[in-house]
Parts: structure tokens; sequence; C-alpha cells
């Protein structure tokens, strides 16, 4: 496990500060699914739109990253007890895929908050097209180029580098997020879900709840989970101090209110 605590000069080594008066409790911790790059700019961008956010709440928040190789031995989930949210990090293809499903499924199925972008989502996708709908062979068609069941394949047209327009459903917790039916956000990713199992992975319950113009799915959740949400693209690279991002603006009022009943579970770190 690499603990990456930071302030502006240091990624790897100190905990996240925003004020003196802040109590120790009041701490979040979060564990981040992947394999960290300090030259990763996604990476560094999701350690400082945490501190944005919780910025924002008034809060610190402590950060652990998850090394996927970790998750996937037979003890690895004893590394996911403990967070107050679970998020799973860009850097598609992860060192262990099995690792990084391991702890979304974690997250799924022990009601912690989640949130997964870019490489998060497209595993979210993985994970719960085997472990619920039962597509025990669905693939990733990057990791896996020789299989037979996709789940995740290459995008028609890439959105790599640009920011687009996305479409969300009202009633929704995204729209809840953002307030609004339509955004403009940025991607760094090349894969996506196959638009043949779309109408399988909605109807089984991760309802697809943003979408590009064509109709292509870039935002999925969990409704009955406490916070489920994935996105294609990446929210935290127009995260900013003066405007964190509302999604993980939300995802760390999730924690914060899961908070208590993990202790009460008595899954505290």
């Amino acid at each position: 496990m690499t603990q990456v605590t930071t302030t502006v000069g240091d990624w790897n080594q100190q905990v996240y500060h925003f004020s003196q008066e802040v109590m120790v409790q009041d701490t979040l911790s979060i564990g981040i699914i992947g394999d960290f790059g300090p030259r990763n700019e996604t990476h560094l961008k999701t350690n400082s739109s945490l501190v944005d956010a919780a910025a924002r709440a008034g809060r610190d928040v402590k950060t652990d990253w998850l090394p996927t190789e970790e998750l996937q031995e037979a003890p690895g989930s004893k590394l996911l007890y403990g967070y107050d949210g679970l998020w799973c990090s860009p850097g598609s293809p992860y060192r262990s895929t099995e690792g990084a499903l391991a702890g979304i499924r974690f997250a799924r199925e022990q009601g912690v908050p989640f949130i997964g972008t870019c490489g998060g989502f497209q595993h979210t996708v993985i994970e719960y097209a085997r472990n619920v709908l039962g597509q025990t062979d669905a693939e990733h068609e990057e990791s896996s180029p020789y299989a037979s069941n996709f789940f995740i394949t290459r995008l028609v047209c890439s959105p790599f580098d640009k920011t687009l327009t996305v479409k969300i459903k009202p009633g929704s917790k995204a729209h809840q997020c953002f307030g609004k039916a339509e955004i403009a956000e940025y991607y760094y990713c090349n894969f996506g879900l196959n638009p043949e199992c779309k109408d399988a992975i909605d109807a089984g319950g991760l309802r697809v709840t943003g979408s590009d113009s064509d109709g292509e799915a870039r935002i999925i959740e969990l409704p009955d989970h406490r916070f489920f949400v994935a996105t294609l693209f990446l929210p935290q690279q127009s995260s900013s101090p003066a405007r964190p991002h509302p999604l993980i603006v939300a995802f760390l009022e999730a924690a914060a209110l899961f908070r208590p009943a993990r202790r009460a579970l008595g899954t505290a770190g």
C-alpha cells in the first residue's frame, strides 16, 4: 500500500491539511485503487481534486494508493477496510486487472462510497458484468484483445484529449450532483462501454445516466447504493481550489456520511 498524502510540493509524504482548527476525526480517509505514477498527471490531479473538494467541506483528507497487485492477493480485501470512500483511478491497463476488480467489488458489496474515472469506469463495467450479470468471461479489449466477450471496446470516435458534452438523465445521482442536464467534460481514453452491451448493463441495474451526443455511455451508477458512480471522463482534470468538481464534492460528502456507519461495522482503521 502506497500512502500518498500531500501538500503542493510533496505528493508522497505529507497529510493534506487545510485548517489547523479541523479536528482529527474530521479527516476523511480515501483509498485509491490503482498503481500510482508520480509523473502521471491524472494521478496527481486525482490527489489535488480531493484536496479541492475537502477544502470546500472544511475537512482534511488522507489518501492511500492501493496497488492492484496487492489487492489481488487472498488477504487483499483487508487493505480496503478502514476507508470512508474508494476511488478507482485512471491508469488502465492496471498491473493486476483482478486486483482492480476486487477493489470495485468490495465497494459495491460493502456499500462503501465509490467513484471510478476513465479506467475506473471501464473496470466497473467489467466487474458488474462478471459478478452480477453472470458474464464471467466479460473482458476489456485493450488488456485481452483476443477475448470473445468484450464489454469494453475501442471507441469508434475517440474522445481522447477532448472536452465533450455529456447529457445527464434527470433524477439520477449524477443529475443531483451537477444540478443540470448537460455538462462538458475532459476525456483521456480510447475505450468505453461496448454499445452492444449498454442495454444489458442498464437493465441489469448498473444504470447509464450520462451519454454523449450519439447515446454512448459516459456515466454509470447504482441507484440503490449510497454513492456508486463511474465516469468515462475525468472530473479531476477540471477541478481547482476555487471550483472543486461537484461530483468529487458529492463523493466526499457521501464518504463523510458513511464514516459513522463504517465505525459501527467495526471497520475503522
